[in-house]
């Protein structure tokens, strides 16, 4: 089959000669020929496998139900090709990343058939005794079903004997459809005794409150207690569920949730220097028996504290001395911070003010302003990972708090940084109360071990995502849930046989939060191909534009940001360049070709060269957060985020929406904005709404209950009104926020204000001081691909 491929708009200028760069005049595009986002609202019906051969999974952005019919659903495992090449020669002369996305713990689409759980008993799952691998229905059962040759390490194997089953006609054994493990790629063991190290931890949740003066002044405190008191119903039911909590500003103050009938007793930690923890036994309480006590302390929190005029905050300590609490069982550790920590252990100065007082000087170094400021919360991160305690921290600040420092503490332990900035207790306590909801309810799993293993041939390079890494092959997790995803990086150790196929599995142990140690076994397998056209045609754009996102967030703090810029450039050129000099050698170099299935690479890389991490201008710890938000972010959510999307909900009313309730995407640039507009733009994180100056005035009543852009406010909540306009928004910004398992921060922007400014600093297709327009970033990219060539 020819690898399809689009030429764009370099229309030759005269018959049979294609049009070459001349140095005289400007080059013109044909604009309509320009490749473009599609997004389609329909359904696609996904089998994993057909005639046994692998199916190329739908792309990740797409609505998709998957069938398991033998390989696991690419919502668990994504691979950059779905063809694996023969050799490393091969690969490199490809330029493709070779790579996985893993999200062990992915949701499921609700019309999926649920994952099936699998007990073998005391004796365990049946694996390969030389590289551990698992069951699964890639392995061959030879000798009248009495051996089983490894699909991963081609080892074989006694079958157990009371696994054994006779083959049928066709070589598979008589029983592989009904036994899950030999006819699905994904499936959960029941993990026997030799899989604990010890009993299955509780489910432990301990919530830490920065009560200092300018958390209580800013509403924080009240924010975080009230986002508390509405998910202790959400906590997991049952005897398992146990609970703490802790106030901080220069001093650390524990509650004794056990007391009978009396208030919870507050027990202070005067020594942020050497910490310690009062009564380890009443502090952390099974939710059953504290439940009331635990509603009333919350309620009183920011009245107790209402008067404080304490403005240090010992978070180092506090965290420290939570961790001391919480040592026996592990468990979650839910921080809530407002301010830099300026005393006790590991406190941090304001680094971002050095930063910018010599920026000249310091435009060379800013970089390190992105990496922690010493080695001291990272060693207190590596024990806590080690205690399986997962530490999120939920930042709701107004200032500098040096996210690079105390990102590392979440990035160790499997969990995330949640960012308010600037922090308005206005509009933003209810993303606060949600993003906690989401937080404690999600599926999710602690104490887990995650392990990668492959075919011969192919081996683990490295894993990158929020972990902890204490052996090589093995990536530690006190916690995991269904939003983390990890890059496992491959590369070849030796050749592989064209047309046989290469495994994938990943192997999660894990403890439920209902207290069960299970195995979550995901396997791949994929056909091997010597033709670079195939590797081309099989490129999963989703996956491997996540994979460069991720290795440009790594690499920004260690270098200049024109370093990290020109290295994404390159990759994608060296990839582009690479597909020109084997697939489309025939084609005149006038002509700028992209193969079919990577055609929206140079949109998605000028993307991400505006995006934040990457612009020159902005805030250390708005970059700091943008690096720890990229860098477990599933490949679903990749492009929105880098390429938002943008609708316009002006005319809400005159638009029959086909099955979809959000309406058409509308590409990224100012030429698309009318002054007599409305339009939404969302990337999963921020939702901005922009009001152009010149929208009718009964619009505006109708949509947010004002009678004119002057009285835009600030801070904004959507309300819903009794109208059908009012009604549609509110189920845009509904299902934006499902599509998204993210309640998205809304903002109202007009022109003229930074929200305006704001807003525009999306339209990525436009030229800007940041950068090139689409048009003219094509041209820069073919003359690159014509001076590689030449």
């Amino acid at each position: 089959m020819q690898q399809q491929q689009q030429m764009f708009g370099m229309t030759p200028p005269f018959p049979n000669q294609s049009m070459a760069f001349s140095q005289t005049g400007p080059l013109k595009i044909d604009t309509t020929q320009i490749p473009r986002l599609t997004s389609t609202s329909a359904v696609i019906l996904h089998d994993t496998r057909q005639d046994n051969q692998a199916n190329p999974p739908p792309p990740a952005t797409s609505d998709y139900i998957v069938r398991d019919t033998g390989n696991c659903s690419p919502r668990y495992i994504r691979c950059t090709t779905h063809q694996i090449p023969c050799t490393g020669d091969i690969l490199s002369a490809s330029a493709v990343h070779m790579a996985l996305l893993v999200q062990p713990l992915a949701l499921p689409h609700p019309s999926e058939e649920p994952i099936q759980v699998v007990d073998f008993g005391e004796s365990g799952p049946v694996r390969c005794s030389r590289c551990k691998g698992y069951i699964n229905p890639f392995m061959k059962f030879i000798d009248q079903g009495r051996r089983f040759i490894c699909n991963l390490c081609g080892y074989t194997d006694e079958t157990p004997r009371d696994y054994h089953c006779n083959l049928g006609p066709d070589g598979r054994r008589r029983d592989a459809d009904e036994r899950p493990e030999l006819c699905r790629g994904t499936v959960e063991f029941i993990a026997s005794k030799e899989y604990m190290v010890r009993d299955p931890m509780p489910a432990v949740f301990f919530f830490l409150i920065d009560v200092s003066m300018y958390a209580i002044q800013t509403g924080a405190t009240a924010a975080a207690c009230s986002a508390i008191s509405q998910v202790i119903s959400d906590l997991p039911e049952g005897p398992r569920t146990m609970v703490g909590i802790a106030t901080f500003d220069c001093t650390i103050h524990f509650y004794n949730l056990k007391r009978a009938s009396q208030q919870p007793l507050m027990l202070i930690v005067p020594d942020v220097q050497d910490v310690y923890t009062p009564l380890q036994s009443d502090v952390i309480v099974q939710i059953s028996e504290c439940r009331q006590h635990l509603e009333t302390l919350l309620e009183s929190i920011p009245t107790m504290f209402q008067t404080n005029r304490t403005v240090d905050s010992a978070f180092g300590a506090a965290v420290k001395a939570a961790f001391l609490a919480m040592k026996n069982t592990g468990g979650k550790l839910l921080v809530f911070q407002s301010v830099l920590p300026s005393t006790g252990i590991g406190s941090l100065s304001a680094r971002e003010a050095e930063g910018r007082s010599n920026s000249s000087a310091g435009e060379k170094e800013a970089h390190k302003l992105l990496q922690p400021v010493d080695k001291t919360l990272k060693a207190m991160a590596i024990e806590l990972a080690e205690y399986q305690v997962c530490v999120d921290l939920f930042i709701t600040s107004q200032t500098y708090v040096d996210i690079a420092s105390l990102s590392v503490i979440p990035r160790t332990t499997g969990g995330q940084v949640y960012y308010y900035y600037p922090f308005s207790a206005l509009s933003d306590s209810a993303k606060l109360s949600n993003d906690l909801r989401w937080n404690v309810t999600r599926p999710q799993g602690f104490e887990a071990v995650m392990r990668v293993r492959c075919s011969q041939g192919i081996q683990v390079q490295e894993y990158a995502g929020n972990f902890c890494k204490r052996i090589p092959t093995d990536v530690d997790l006190p916690a995991i849930d269904c939003d983390k995803t990890i890059m496992v990086t491959l590369k070849h150790d030796d050749k592989l046989q064209e047309g046989s196929e290469c495994s994938f599995q990943c192997a999660l142990l894990y403890t439920t939060v209902y207290g069960q140690r299970r195995i979550r076994i995901s396997t791949l397998s994929l056909p091997c191909t010597s033709m670079p056209s195939n590797i081309f045609r099989s490129a999963d754009i989703d996956t491997l534009f996540s994979c460069i996102l991720k290795q440009v967030a790594d690499e920004i703090p260690s270098a200049p940001l024109s370093q990290v810029r020109d290295h994404a450039t390159n990759a994608v050129i060296d990839v582009l360049c690479s597909y020109r000099k084997s697939c489309a050698t025939t084609q005149s170099m006038g002509q700028l070709i992209l193969p079919e299935s990577l055609k929206m690479l140079p949109l998605y890389l000028l993307a991400l060269q505006k995006s934040n991490g990457l612009r020159s201008d902005g805030r250390i710890d708005d970059r700091s957060f943008w690096i720890n938000y990229v860098s477990p972010l599933p490949a679903p959510f990749v492009i929105p985020f880098v390429y938002p999307r943008m609708i316009a909900i002006h005319d809400l009313d005159e638009k029959e929406l086909d099955d979809s309730i959000i309406p058409t995407q509308i590409p990224l640039s100012s030429e698309n904005i009318s002054d007599e507009g409305i339009y939404l733009l969302e990337n999963g994180y921020d939702c901005l709404i922009y009001v152009g100056n010149s929208v009718q005035n009964n619009a505006l009543q109708q949509f947010f209950g004002i009678s004119s852009v002057e009285e835009i406010p600030n801070q904004f909540v959507l309300q819903q009104y009794d109208n059908p306009l009012s009604k549609k928004l509110n189920a845009i910004v509904n299902e934006i926020r499902r599509q998204r398992c993210s309640y998205l921060r809304l903002k109202l922007c007009k022109k003229g204000d930074p929200s305006g400014m704001m807003f525009n600093s999306y339209m990525i297709e436009d030229k800007t001081a940041e950068g090139l327009s689409y048009v003219e970033f094509l041209v820069h990219i073919h003359r690159h691909i014509q001076s590689k060539m030449a």
